[in-house]
Order: C-alpha cells, then sequence, then structure tokens
C-alpha cells in the first residue's frame, strides 16, 4: 500500500483552529497538499524564487512575507 506523504505527516487530523500562514516556494509540493487540508489558512504566498533554504536564499521574501502574516494577527 502506498502512503501519500502528505497522509504521513498527519494532514488529515481535524483542524486545530490556530490561524496558519503559508508560503509555496518553487517545488513545495507538499505543503500545498497539507495546507489544502486545512480550514483555517488565513495567509497563502506563492513566490517564483527560493528554494531549499529559503530563509538563506531569498531573505527579503521570507521577512516581508511574515511581516504580512503577523501585521494581520495584530
Amino acid at each position: 500500500m502506498q502512503v501519500k506523504e502528505s497522509e504521513q505527516w498527519g494532514a488529515e487530523t481535524p483542524d486545530s483552529g490556530v490561524p496558519t500562514g503559508v508560503a509555496v516556494f518553487p517545488g513545495s509540493k507538499t505543503v500545498r497538499a497539507i495546507a489544502e487540508k486545512r480550514t483555517t489558512v488565513v495567509h497563502w504566498s506563492e513566490f517564483d524564487r527560493g528554494g531549499h533554504f529559503v530563509p538563506m536564499e531569498t531573505p527579503d521574501l521570507v521577512l516581508g512575507d511574515l511581516r504580512d502574516f503577523f501585521g494581520t494577527l495584530r
């Protein structure tokens, strides 16, 4: 039996109710599968650059996105 990676991480668990922000960078297919199962996604960003080490490769994108997300929670 083949198990999807998102199922292995518990993506099928009930929603926690915690506001969630998602940043999708090129090649991030797993995070999309997990995030789309959530009902409390309040912030979604997609970027055309960045890689596996996003904070190191594109700190400007990460910092800007974190500020946008947390700014809405004040």
